[in-house]
């Protein structure tokens, strides 16, 4: 036998012994006359990611969405400043109602609104955010998500706590805005798309 064929015939050997060690699945044989009993064990293992979610208005859930709903105010000429509340119109639901939601898998998280100021209407004017309510409704959650308030030039946070013995929160709820019209205001268009200190932003976040 030439050394080629030998050294050929090493390698399909040696394969033969590696082979089992690739694999790392247990077994166990047992014979005899009497009972008997056997083994055979497996293991597992799951990676789970840290993950954040915030929704407010359009999405879809645990994905990222561009789109930033407006709620408009339009207060009818013979009521202007009369105390009588203004519902909005926009939302995802409509009617000035949103879809507001928060997941979040490690611990307790802070959940904040913020506004760069009063909404304005360009021309000096402004209109304090203490004069838009939000009422919060149950959506899909047993417990309601709270909405924190809104505030001008500022940031208003609160503490979401997660489930009882886990680190898992997981709240939504329909949330409504309105008008409250409590004084009489210059005419304009306060705020708007991006515009005129008219955007709040809602920040999660969590160790």
């Amino acid at each position: 036998m030439n050394t080629q064929i030998k050294f050929i015939r090493s390698i399909c050997l040696a394969s033969l012994f590696v082979i089992p060690a690739i694999s790392n699945a247990e077994s166990n044989f047992q014979t005899g006359a009497g009972a008997l009993s056997t083994t055979g064990k497996l293991d597992f293992s799951i990676t789970v990611p840290k993950t954040l979610y915030v929704r407010i208005g359009t999405g879809t859930n645990l994905a990222n969405n561009a789109t930033v709903d407006l709620i408009n105010f339009t207060v009818p000429a013979a009521n202007v400043g009369n105390g009588v509340p203004v519902a909005g119109v926009g939302g995802d639901i409509g009617a000035g109602t949103v879809t507001a939601r928060v997941i979040g898998n490690n611990g307790a998280i802070t959940f904040g609104s913020t506004t760069t100021g009063p909404l304005n209407n360009g021309a000096g004017d402004s209109i304090s955010y203490t004069q838009i309510a939000t009422a919060v409704a149950a959506n899909t959650s047993a417990t309601p998500l709270a909405a924190p308030a809104l505030a001008d030039a500022a940031t208003t946070n609160i503490t979401l706590t997660p489930n009882i013995g886990t680190k898992v929160t997981n709240l939504d709820a329909r949330w409504t805005y309105t008008y409250l019209n409590s004084a009489v205001a210059a005419p304009g268009t306060y705020g708007g798309i991006n515009a005129n200190a008219g955007r709040v932003t809602y920040t999660a976040s969590m160790p």
